[in-house]
């Protein structure tokens, strides 16, 4: 943790600047006429939270959120039970039912199709939906009933998912909890927050879950998937004022979402690829700068093969994860640059082998789970809605290619504000330390410069000074020559 005084943020307002962003790169923050009213018809129409023939009632269950501890926007709840006679758990995953209440091509739904997703920045988030649904009436709310899309599947002792299925429910969630306070209780360092303490029912349930999840994790990571412990900046400001920069790192807690919002998101893309069902995938392709990340990793004694394989890859994440932990993360990072950014695409119904995800190992995921912060999400449940009523497609194939062209473009967007945003608020932090040395990395080498993030605090600049002849993966120890927080630069040279 690295605390800062607070005396230059009187001078720039991180807040507006925020807005200003938003708005250079693209993005309506707020809302169109009619949305209110909108809001208002919503609210009055409850019966999306009654019970119904064709939802089933699953409010008695002990359902639980886990989400950051300042979430309000909350859009998958989880409870599991052990399967009678055996050692599998049956895991339901509840997605909040928004397109029950945002119809198609409403106003609100047409300002989330070009919006495309909610934007978090360290002192303003922009929402794709208005708060009043996003963080209420359609947000899965402790001790409220919500209409929800349910994605159950049974779990094997070793991992396997099977026996799925997909839908309608109305839901209750018991516990709106934190990563931040569970996580360190499942892995045994502190003690339960106060919901958790006072029920032992709860406390078991989440046992469960991080067995489940563990099995879960195990098994991805025999077929190939990737594990990256990423180290990213986690701001603190208050009233527009920097107060600190801590260092998130995903906990046990995270790691169980992560893998129940996996294995929620594939089954949903292999149902529709069943049903024939064309919808929007989210994929990673095969790394175009394989041979880069080849000759990064033989530079640690390790030999890669000449064709992508993200087994052989992984295995030696965790095993230099494990041996070198100091200098794992400058790796981590750099691997994870030179991979490049998920993206949006069409999958036909008939297509006979759809792309995957190279980062999962998966053949099959779609984007379904945040349907109150993602377009594509909310895309999805309809998608899906759809082929559960055997109704024909919401949406033509050149729709839906559309709609993840945009989703696309907005999401490298999106990238941009928060970059710009992160670098602003880290330049008011460092504004004070020009002329200190930081450690870093190497995570951009083009036609725009060289670009390094340094790991104490987490923060990312340009190399202005020395920087010929550096490349992704390269660590460097660098020294602070500028900040501007109203141009968000952040000015490195090599320190000599």
């Amino acid at each position: 943790m690295v605390a800062f005084p607070c005396m230059s943020t009187l001078t720039f307002d991180l807040a507006a600047s925020a807005s200003a962003e938003m708005i250079r790169e693209g993005f309506h923050p707020d809302f169109p006429t009619g949305t209110e009213q909108q809001v208002e018809e919503i609210r009055a129409d409850g019966h999306v939270v009654e019970p119904d023939p064709d939802k089933r009632d699953l409010r008695p269950l002990l359902w639980s959120s886990i989400d950051n501890d300042t979430s309000r926007d909350l859009d998958q709840i989880e409870v599991a039970e052990s399967v009678a006679g055996g050692n599998d758990i049956r895991i339901r995953v509840g997605v909040a039912d928004v397109s029950a209440s945002v119809l198609k091509d409403s106003p609100i739904d047409e300002h989330a199709a070009q919006q495309t997703q909610t934007v978090y920045t360290a002192v303003r988030n922009f929402p794709m939906l208005p708060n009043e649904l996003s963080t209420d009436l359609t947000s899965l709310n402790e001790d409220e009933d919500r209409a929800a899309m349910v994605v159950e599947f049974v779990v094997s002792a070793q991992g396997v998912v099977g026996q799925t299925s997909i839908y309608r429910a109305l839901v209750r969630n018991k516990a709106q909890l934190a990563y931040s306070k569970v996580g360190p209780w499942l892995e045994g360092t502190a003690s339960p927050d106060e919901k958790v303490a006072a029920s032992a029912e709860l406390q078991a349930q989440l046992k469960l879950q991080n067995v489940t999840a563990v099995a879960l994790r195990a098994e991805r990571v025999r077929q190939g998937a990737l594990e990256f412990n990423r180290i990213e900046a986690d701001p603190v400001v208050v009233d527009g004022q920097v107060h600190e920069i801590r260092t998130a790192e995903h906990n046990r807690a995270t790691d169980l979402i992560e893998e129940f919002m996996i294995a929620a998101n594939g089954t949903m893309a292999r149902a529709l690829r069943e049903a024939r069902r064309s919808c929007i995938r989210r994929v990673v392709r095969v790394p175009k700068r394989w041979d880069r990340i080849v000759e990064l990793v033989e530079r640690n004694g390790t030999k890669l093969p000449s064709q992508p394989d993200s087994g052989a890859l992984n295995a030696f994440l965790q095993a230099k994860r494990a041996s070198d932990p100091i200098h794992y993360p400058d790796l981590a990072l750099a691997i994870i640059k030179l991979m490049g950014p998920g993206e949006y695409v069409l999958t036909k119904g008939d297509d006979a082998e759809p792309l995957g995800h190279f980062g999962l190992a998966a053949e099959d995921y779609a984007h379904s789970t945040a349907p109150n912060r993602r377009f594509a999400d909310l895309v999805t449940q309809r998608v899906v809605k759809a082929m559960l009523d055997n109704e024909p497609p919401p949406y033509t194939d050149a729709e839906l290619a559309a709609i993840a062209q945009q989703c696309n473009l907005q999401e490298a967007a999106a990238r941009k504000v928060e970059r710009a945003m992160e670098k602003r608020v880290a330049a008011v932090a460092l504004s004070d330390s020009i002329g200190k040395t930081f450690h870093g990395v190497i995570t951009g080498s083009g036609d725009k410069g060289v670009y390094v993030r340094v790991f104490h605090p987490p923060v990312e600049g340009k190399v202005i000074h020395g920087e010929q002849g550096l490349d992704v993966g390269d660590t460097v120890n660098v020294t602070l020559l500028h900040t501007d927080p109203q141009h968000a630069f952040i000015d490195f040279g090599i320190a000599r």
